[in-house]
């Protein structure tokens, strides 16, 4: 199979779809790999790192799109690089399609086979696909949180961890899953005082026999949100509905009530947010200021430390791409219903409900269109 990678053109997206030592892997089974000029650069792999392990450089995206039969990305499908995009080929790339009803719209017009790493599943439903990024989002949330929380940020001019004589800062985590757990590991290194809020009981408990009594397990539906976000200093919001919209849990009315410069790293801003008044930013300009609150709303943040993103991401999402690569689409979805689960376009058709009931777009099920 030929298989393509061009340059990430998101703004200030410097991960790659493909290390070298990933290329390596398909070349020696045979599979062409096109790798776009300079692409890895910035994620610390060069042209000649791709040539070593068997990869074609080619200079142009477009061409790329042309030749390949697959397409390996990291970001969703920038508007330039959706009008290169061929009937029938496959797009194998982070998708968030629940927040972006223009591009959902377009793939499906495009008549490609679209799967979304965020959406796979594994065999005790969680997204195995997902979880190395969130890991790293959940880790840098806490590190962005404790540069907005200074002073010459617009922030309350906090330590998260105080200092001899003085209280660590309140850290409120809305979420228990991949990006809570990483989150609150970096927190309660910094000496934080940590709050994690989940809807499970079982999880929060699997994090106290984690932290143990470095954090406040607080089951979601036993608590009073408005109180615990107006006395909290850094929130961050880590929740996730597979391949739909996030829920808005944190209102406007909330942010209203907290502390002159606390701030909000809105983790979930990828899928919509968890907070009312969250928008999407860049790495370059990242934050903005809404009732005297910070927010941190990038929507790529793991692609401020593109190297290790790469890596960790590669391991898990070379696996399907080999069966893929090996033995095509049809016969791979068809026979693992977790790897089903990450197929959201198919040649015109909506296969996510999540992305379907956010646009209210007819929904189609994968296993009865695939054939």
């Amino acid at each position: 199979m030929i298989i393509g990678v061009p340059k990430e053109i998101k703004l200030e997206e410097h991960r790659i779809g493909l290390t070298p030592e990933s290329v390596k892997v398909l070349t020696n089974k045979g599979h062409k790999v096109i790798i776009q000029n300079n692409g890895g650069f910035e994620a610390g792999f060069t042209n000649i790192d791709y040539k070593n392990c068997g990869a074609e450089i080619y200079d142009s995206a477009e061409d790329i799109f042309k030749k390949s039969e697959i397409i390996v990305k990291v970001k969703e499908p920038q508007a330039s690089e959706v009008s290169f995009i061929k009937e029938n080929q496959i797009i194998y790339t982070y998708l968030h399609l629940a927040a972006t009803k223009e591009l959902t719209k377009r793939l499906v017009d495009s008549k490609s086979i679209c799967i979304a790493y965020e959406t796979v599943t594994d065999n005790d439903g969680r997204l195995p696909l997902l979880a190395p990024m969130s890991a790293v989002a959940g880790r840098m949330s806490v590190q962005a949180g404790a540069h907005s929380l200074e002073k010459n940020q617009k922030g309350r001019g906090l330590l998260l961890g105080g200092a001899p004589g003085v209280p660590p800062a309140n850290v409120l985590i809305l979420g228990g899953g991949v990006v809570g757990e990483n989150a609150a590991t970096i927190a309660t290194g910094m000496k934080s005082k940590v709050f994690i809020v989940d809807k499970s009981e079982d999880r929060l408990n699997q994090l106290v026999k984690i932290f143990g009594d470095k954090i406040t397990p607080i089951q979601s539906d036993k608590t009073d949100l408005k109180k615990l976000v107006s006395e909290c200093d850094l929130l961050i919001g880590g929740v996730l509905i597979p391949g739909s919209e996030a829920p808005k849990l944190v209102t406007k009315e909330m942010i209203k009530l907290m502390k002159r410069g606390s701030v909000v790293v809105d983790v979930a801003i990828d899928q919509g947010g968890c907070v009312e008044t969250s928008k999407p930013t860049t790495h370059k300009d990242p934050t903005f200021i809404v009732d005297n609150v910070v927010h941190y709303c990038v929507a790529n943040m793991p692609g401020g430390v593109p190297r290790t993103s790469t890596m960790a991401l590669n391991k898990a999402t070379l696996p399907l791409l080999m069966k893929i690569a090996d033995q095509g689409y049809k016969k791979t979805l068809i026979e693992d219903k977790n790897y089903l689960a990450g197929l959201n376009v198919f040649k015109g058709k909506i296969t996510c409900k999540g992305v379907s009931d956010a646009f209210g777009l007819e929904y189609h099920d994968a296993q009865k269109i695939i054939v």
